[in-house]
């Protein structure tokens, strides 16, 4: 027990990693299965890659200011999203080939941009984040998320799910789609700023989408998936600590190698579609 709750006891900075990290795992990961539903699971990838830049601006701008990084990667982020659909529209091509073109180029220009003033440390926080780092005001954007994101994904539930299995129902009960899926993608945007003070760019979805993907395997139905996911991610955030902690291993990095193993072993031993099932339920020839 003291290997589990020491750590948190003993150290202040834990205790604000485990505290930041559980606000994104109560709110990531729900949004996580509404893409994983959608058939989107990479639009969130591509939406923490598009918001570089302008966390990059902020950071040239203000240096390490958490509100002016935030700024900036809200405008960003929302930019790639809507000016993808915009470029399908007028293009006609594919929405997610727009996506990808943008985010390449996002995540490229981010990049040039911190190396011109900082240096290797603030391009790796950049990327990689620093969840032993976080400080009032990354904390406060985590706990603020969150506490937006609920209310609003609930008072968005019903048209999101009716979208994600009945969209001619949907469109015949007058559900107006376009403003539920702005509404939904700006909460990724937020959700990904507050996971990039933690875990940066590359990393910033790991607790919203890997929770959602296992989340298949322990339910059917869409309350049971969300149930699922958030409980796995809490997971993930706290053996993830846990790992980096006693294994003095990079923390972010611990949290989402750790969402990945409860992944397999969802894949392998879930309860619904999992290996070991189907490999049970299969008929046998006798001997």
């Amino acid at each position: 027990m003291d290997a589990v709750f020491g750590p948190f006891i003993e150290f202040g900075f834990m205790r604000r990693a485990l505290v930041g990290c559980l606000a994104l795992a109560v709110a990531a990961p729900l949004l996580g299965v509404f893409l994983m539903l959608r058939r989107t699971s990479l639009t969130a990838e591509v939406l923490a890659h598009g918001v570089t830049p302008g966390i990059a601006a902020g950071f040239l701008i203000a240096g390490l200011s958490v509100p002016a990084m935030s700024l900036g990667g809200l405008v960003a982020g929302l930019a790639v999203a809507v000016g993808a659909g915009a470029l399908s529209r007028a293009t006609g091509g594919r929405e997610d080939a727009s996506l990808t073109a943008l985010y390449l180029i996002a995540l490229a220009l981010g990049v040039t941009l911190v190396s011109l003033r900082g240096d290797t440390a603030d391009l790796t926080h950049l990327l990689f984040g620093q969840v032993l780092g976080v400080d009032d005001p990354a904390l406060l954007l985590m706990a603020g998320v969150a506490t937006l994101t609920l209310p609003l994904l609930a008072l968005a539930w019903r048209p999101l799910a009716l979208e994600c299995f009945d969209p001619g129902f949907a469109q015949a009960e007058g559900v107006r789609g376009g403003l539920w899926h702005a509404l939904f993608l700006v909460l990724v945007v937020l959700n990904v700023l507050a996971a990039f003070q933690a875990m940066g760019t590359l990393m910033a979805v790991g607790l919203m989408m890997l929770p959602a993907v296992a989340s298949r395997h322990w339910a059917r139905e869409l309350s049971g998936l969300a149930y699922a996911a958030v409980g796995l991610a809490v997971l993930s955030a706290l053996f993830g600590l846990l790992a980096s902690y006693h294994l003095d291993l990079p923390s972010g990095p611990a949290i989402v190698l750790t969402a990945g193993v409860l992944w397999v072993v969802s894949v392998v031993a879930g309860p619904v579609d999992g290996l070991l099932v189907r490999w049970l339920a299969r008929p046998h020839l006798a001997g």
